[in-house]
């Protein structure tokens, strides 16, 4: 599901700061565990990530240079995981807070406008984009799977939803008809946050879902062990892209997941835990809920 790499062009004249972050305990450094939602305004996972704290962790989304801007909101979010009670809502507060920041910094990377030496730093800018922008030759069409708009499977959304049986098998649950309709995911926010929570709860045997790995309930047996894949945040980042990043050493596109992680783990207080990265696990094959791009 990886999205473009993406540097945004900027007149002088539009780069400006945007302010307000909340309290941040800084880019990848663990302070204190802090109390991130009140409860009134998010229901129960209000309790976990605060309309507050959902901006602290995406404050340049609405950037003039962001494609996004006024598309993803907190409400959005918020009501688009009523449909997945289990959704940051499983173990103790901080597995809770843990895959949430987990969540975010995946989509956050999929979704990011930011470059180096951006304003507020890099891992600033998640939710930048709708869609996918540096979209290879291809139709997005695997032959498992009915494919009745070739070319349009392209990436959508915070989890950058690709090709036609991802937009199959997330339409069949969501009760959406998203094969005939894939645009649907970048014009209904609610919709758009649904296909990025659906991804993430859902199990892609043989892969695990992200959901059971973030919160450990999933066990590796002895071929995933002996293929490298452990449970922790990194093997979220094989379930996600692992043809193209994982299995490689180290490279730049896991380095900016794993930024994305330590830095929001740090504005919710709590540590990452073990195995961040993917550098020596074997990818998953191919199967029928596509392979990202």
């Amino acid at each position: 599901m990886r999205l473009i790499g993406s540097l945004l062009i900027f007149s002088l004249v539009l780069s400006f700061v945007l302010g307000g972050s909340a309290q941040n305990c800084g880019s990848g450094v663990v302070c204190g565990e802090r109390d991130t939602g009140h409860g009134t305004d998010g229901g129960e996972l209000g309790k976990i990530i605060s309309r507050e704290m959902f901006e602290d962790l995406l404050p340049y989304r609405n950037d003039v240079r962001c494609p996004a801007r006024g598309f993803y909101t907190y409400d959005a979010f918020i009501e688009a995981a009523k449909a997945f009670p289990a959704f940051g809502n499983s173990g103790n507060e901080t597995m809770r807070k843990r895959e949430i920041a987990a969540f975010f910094a995946q989509t956050g990377d999929e979704t990011t406008g930011g470059w180096p030496d951006a304003p507020g730093g890099e891992y600033a800018w998640g939710y930048c984009y709708i869609r996918q922008v540096s979209r290879p030759a291809s139709d997005y069409c695997y032959r498992y799977c009915p494919c009745p708009l070739p070319g349009q499977y392209y990436g959508r959304g915070p989890i950058q939803l690709t090709w036609n049986c991802n937009y199959l098998r997330c339409g069949e649950a969501l009760g959406v008809d998203l094969l005939n309709n894939p645009d649907l995911l970048a014009t209904d926010p609610v919709l758009s946050f649904k296909s990025a929570i659906w991804f993430w709860m859902t199990a892609q045997p043989p892969k695990p879902s992200c959901h059971e790995v973030i919160i450990d309930e999933w066990k590796p047996s002895a071929i995933e062990v002996n293929a490298g894949r452990l449970p922790g945040y990194g093997l979220t980042t094989n379930i996600i892209n692992g043809g193209i990043e994982c299995g490689q050493g180290g490279n730049d596109a896991v380095r900016n997941r794993i930024g994305f992680f330590t830095t929001f783990c740090g504005k919710f207080g709590i540590q990452p835990g073990d195995n961040l990265d993917c550098y020596n696990q074997r990818p998953y094959g191919l199967n029928l809920m596509a392979q990202s791009m």
